[in-house]
């Protein structure tokens, strides 16, 4: 605007007025988008207002890829409009929408552009109208912004609020279990028997408590209200209930009793029973199979480090001997170690009459027996028998001589499990002493010269399977472990005979390798050995 024309203006009081009447009505539709917390509401308001402003009107705002009208009605971006508003420079700029006159302003924020305002009018609006349709824009860019940045803080605050009502039910109950823990353990440390556990059990939940043995006799009684006579289940109803326990792995409720198996042990099996007819206990005062968390809780800080001394008491205490040196299997199916292949293992263990403890990590079953009392692949084929069939591989640590000391145990054994899906189709149990390859580079800390050999023999194939998604590289890996027999590398590829010479004559085309030279066959079969152990131990 020149400056006679500024004059002009402010010697006509009428067009004075409606310049303040404009920016009275800005600040106004600034203190409302401010206040709103709704999108649509905020888009809305711009609508309204524009109707005040001048002979141009929103026709509708393009936020992301939803297209919201003047009309209240939202839907996709019209195509033709998302091509021309995808073109458009940063400041926006004219669109052809079938008004006289169309023009899209860009919605800004502080963290950038989130979409645009169309403005349209029959013809081309004065530069004082347009420059309020660009405050418009401005505006409504910066409400919508805050309006989502304040939906984003609420929703925050709001899951913190139910994270941090979480986490102190969790803190709770993991008080409650480490109270429940260190009173049984005392418990069985001070050799109380049945007695001292069905006090500790009645403080503890403030129920009456039952132990009974295999049988359904009375061993003890804690808490008010004992029946006299105590009645006694039917045999058939007890077996039914000891089988439904040693099955399900947990603590049911029957009628107004939870019940729980007293110990796994073979000889000692016995039922606690939680007296609770109001339905009172909560999940930790369930106390399913009491004994195994204990067990489980040890074999957790077994395997993830603990020390010497606290090991051997806490495993005292359970009426297990640490002493001698123990080592670590792992077993893995086809899917993760759920509770019917924690109990298809405890059956097989005692079936083969196997002091051991038993957990889980990582998806798989993790055993802890001592050195020597162990046929490990004879439990691991009672296991499968067990589950019912199926597939399962089993990896076996060193033994050592101190509980400390099964971490490595753990990571011998998952080496073992790792080597042998790689390098065998074959389900078996795989023992780390017996992986001599495994073991030496294992034990090395620079491996950059087995590297630079791989890389010398296998590199070719390497990246030509990088580039083309092939797998050239373990059908030579497969053809060299089968001897070169065609028969056994194609079942184990599962490819036809065909697929596999076609492979094979790929491989021979890249490196330039005669397969049938002794010396060079030699150097691919330690050169795959060697590729297929590092893949183990990368995992």
């Amino acid at each position: 605007m020149t400056g006679s024309a500024a004059s002009a203006h402010l010697d006509d009081p009428a067009l004075l007025r409606a310049q303040l009447t404009n920016l009275r009505a800005l600040l106004v539709l600034s203190i409302l988008m401010t206040e709103s917390a709704d999108d649509e509401q905020i888009l809305r308001l711009a609508v309204s207002a524009a109707s005040s402003l001048g002979a141009w009107q929103i026709k509708g705002f393009a936020v992301g890829d939803r297209w919201q009208n003047g009309a209240d009605r939202a839907g996709a971006i019209p195509p033709q409009l998302s091509n021309q508003l995808n073109t458009l420079p940063e400041g926006g700029g004219r669109v052809i929408t079938g008004e006289g006159w169309a023009w899209a302003y860009p919605l800004r924020s502080i963290a950038g552009p989130i979409g645009h305002m169309v403005a349209c009018a029959g013809c081309q609006p004065t530069g004082e109208q347009q420059f309020l349709a660009q405050v418009v824009a401005q505006q409504t860019g910066v409400a919508v912004s805050n309006a989502r940045l304040h939906a984003r803080e609420r929703a925050i605050a709001a899951e913190l609020a139910q994270t941090n009502a979480a986490l102190q039910e969790t803190v709770a109950t993991l008080r409650r279990g480490m109270q429940i823990h260190e009173r049984l353990t005392r418990v069985a440390a001070a050799g109380e028997g049945a007695a001292g556990l069905a006090e500790a059990l009645h403080d503890l939940t403030g129920l009456a408590v039952a132990v009974e043995d295999r049988y359904g006799n009375l061993s003890a009684w804690a808490g008010p209200g004992r029946p006299d006579p105590y009645p006694k289940p039917s045999a058939y109803e007890r077996c039914q209930l000891l089988r439904r326990l040693m099955t399900e792995g947990h603590s049911v409720r029957v009628g107004d009793r939870v019940v729980a198996l007293a110990s796994p042990r073979p000889g000692v099996l016995g039922v606690l029973a939680l007296i609770d007819p109001d339905g009172r206990a909560g999940r930790t005062d369930l106390m399913a199979d009491t004994e195994l968390r204990v067990r489980r809780e040890l074999v957790q800080d077994l395997l993830t480090g603990t020390d010497d001394d606290s090991a051997h008491l806490r495993a005292e205490a359970l009426g297990y001997d640490l002493g001698p040196p123990h080592q670590v299997a792992v077993l893995e199916t086809g899917s993760p170690a759920g509770e019917d292949m924690v109990l298809a293992a405890r059956r097989a263990l005692r079936q083969q009459q196997v002091p051991a403890l038993i957990g889980t990590t990582a998806g798989t079953v993790v055993i802890v027996a001592a050195r020597g009392e162990t046929d490990w692949e004879a439990l691991r084929q009672a296991t499968v028998d067990q589950l019912g069939g199926g597939c399962c591989r089993m990896g076996v640590g060193e033994p050592y001589p101190r509980p400390s000391q099964l971490p490595r145990s753990l990571r011998e054994a998952q080496l073992a499990l790792r080597l042998q899906k790689m390098s065998s189709d074959t389900e078996r149990t795989s023992a780390f002493a017996d992986l001599d390859v495994l073991r030496m580079l294992a034990s090395s800390d620079d491996l950059s010269d087995v590297e630079g050999f791989i890389r010398k023999w296998l590199g070719v194939l390497a990246d030509y399977d990088e580039r083309k998604h092939t797998e050239l590289l373990m059908t030579l890996t497969r053809y060299l472990q089968h001897g070169g027999s065609y028969e056994a590398t194609s079942r184990a590829l599962s490819v036809h005979r065909s697929t596999l010479k076609y492979r094979l004559q790929r491989i021979r085309e890249l490196t330039g390798f005669d397969l049938a030279d002794p010396e060079i066959r030699f150097s691919l079969e330690l050169a795959t050995r060697a590729w297929v152990t590092l893949q183990a131990l990368r995992g």
